[in-house]
């Protein structure tokens, strides 16, 4: 089954476990970094706060992202 994960700053991506969503809480550009890393094959989509998505760059279009307005 596939998985839909949230990185981002805690305050903002922990609601979506209401919903199921893996939650990576990322407060720093470092952690946002090191939890896309952390992504398994099993990941289909990948919610990003705009501060996760700049950690990770050019990365983001290696899987199917969706980026959270400001």
């Amino acid at each position: 089954m596939a998985t839909v994960v949230v990185i981002g700053e805690t305050v903002r991506v922990t609601g979506f476990r209401l919903a199921g969503v893996v939650v990576l809480p990322a407060d720093t550009t470092d952690a946002a970094r090191a939890a896309w890393n952390r992504l398994g094959d099993d990941v289909a989509v990948v919610i990003l706060t705009p501060e996760a998505a700049e950690a990770v760059g050019e990365q983001a279009t290696e899987r199917l992202t969706v980026v959270m307005p400001p």
